[in-house]
């Protein structure tokens, strides 16, 4: 099967295949389940992948999830038994799949900026429009789907250097402002954050939309230079290099032209994940960013690390979860990002997850013809 970005084949497996399967407990994924479904039937279906799977083929299987009067792991599992079907997700090259985590930061912030919060968080601004193949100007690469409307013609929006450089200050956009420059960037690459203000009052930020350019890693970039070993590469290894190298923060930052946008989110469920892609609340070990070129949100997936351990007491990671998110860095068949939690705690699990896993896609039985 051939999306344009990777070949894969869908291999149906039994969920005896499934190692791990028999010790998981995927009851508290009911839950969210059901807030997929009223998303889906009652504010707009997710858009379908190439691979083909539509909100309709997952309808069913919330529908009965909403009515199965789950109360523990057994039944939770047998659940997914006599609907489903498990499909290893084998990609063309041979390579396996592949995970990190991402979390939701906590930051201090203040409404107002002074010399020490200096750094906003900004509101998508009014000249940035979605592009489709209807609009997008003949000269910009496919990849875009945000461009920059300014006097009747659409061209590319201006990108991070630009924005850090000040294109966008006095237009009334920023949400907030921040200490650090790489917490803001760090912000934008969770896609989420908590801000805690000095009167203690809790806010909440969620991605709105993006300049539109590619994501490029800055590990990348530092494992290229030298900088840093690839075998040491995390999020805490990062922020320790900018944190030693003030005098290189702008251009490491600038390397990633890629910007985020974000907008207020309710506060009053705080104990609950933020409301990512999926629009529903992402459930901390449960939620799975995915390329949504490929996949549908809301599917179920069984990811599998045996390398995976810290986030399981020393055991290989194993659970059933459910594809809520995206990301610009998450592209592929067998690619996903594990959603940890939030605060620090949660960013300290998620910066040192860079594991091969399996990936598995359980497809509801209405389906499964399709695909056999």
């Amino acid at each position: 099967m051939s999306d344009g970005l990777a070949d894969f084949t869908l291999h149906p497996i039994s969920f005896d295949e499934l190692k791990g399967w028999k010790d998981d407990d995927p009851s508290s994924l009911f839950e969210v389940m059901d807030a997929c479904r009223r998303q889906i039937s009652g504010v707009k279906p997710y858009r379908t992948g190439s691979l083909g799977l539509t909100a309709e083929d997952l309808l069913s299987l919330l529908e009965k999830a909403r009515d199965a009067g789950i109360s523990d792991a057994m039944q939770a599992r047998r659940f997914f038994e006599q609907n489903c079907r498990p499909f290893l997700i084998r990609k063309s090259d041979g390579m396996p799949g592949f995970v990190t985590a991402f979390y939701e930061p906590e930051i201090a912030v203040s409404a107002k900026p002074d010399d020490v919060y200096r750094f906003p968080f900004y509101r998508r601004p009014d000249d940035l429009i979605d592009l489709d193949d209807t609009n997008r100007p003949a000269g910009l690469d496919p990849y875009y789907a945000f461009g920059l409307s300014s006097k009747g013609s659409i061209s590319a929006y201006p990108d991070r250097r630009a924005i850090d450089q000040g294109i966008l200050s006095g237009r009334g956009l920023e949400i907030a402002w921040a200490k650090s420059k790489v917490d803001v960037f760090f912000v934008q690459v969770q896609g989420a954050a908590r801000l805690r203000y000095p009167d203690g009052t809790m806010g909440r930020i969620t991605y709105a939309a993006k300049a539109g350019h590619p994501f490029s890693a800055i590990g990348k970039l530092l494992i290229d230079r030298g900088e840093i070993d690839r075998s040491q590469i995390s999020m805490q290894a990062i922020r320790a290099w900018l944190g030693a190298h003030p005098d290189q923060v702008d251009e490491v930052l600038w390397h990633n032209r890629s910007y985020i946008f974000f907008r207020e989110a309710e506060t009053a469920a705080a104990t609950s994940g933020p409301i990512a892609a999926a629009k529903v609340p992402l459930l901390a070990g449960r939620s799975l960013a995915v390329d949504r070129l490929i996949h549908t949100f809301g599917f179920p997936f069984f990811i599998r690390s045996e390398s995976l351990t810290h986030l399981d007491g020393g055991r290989g990671f194993a659970r059933l979860m459910l594809a809520l998110d995206t990301g610009s860095a998450i592209v592929g068949p067998a690619r996903g990002d594990i959603f940890t939690g939030s605060g620090d705690d949660a960013g300290e699990q998620a910066g040192t997850v860079r594991n091969d896993a399996d990936f598995a896609i359980l497809i509801p039985n209405e389906a499964v013809g399709r695909f056999l």
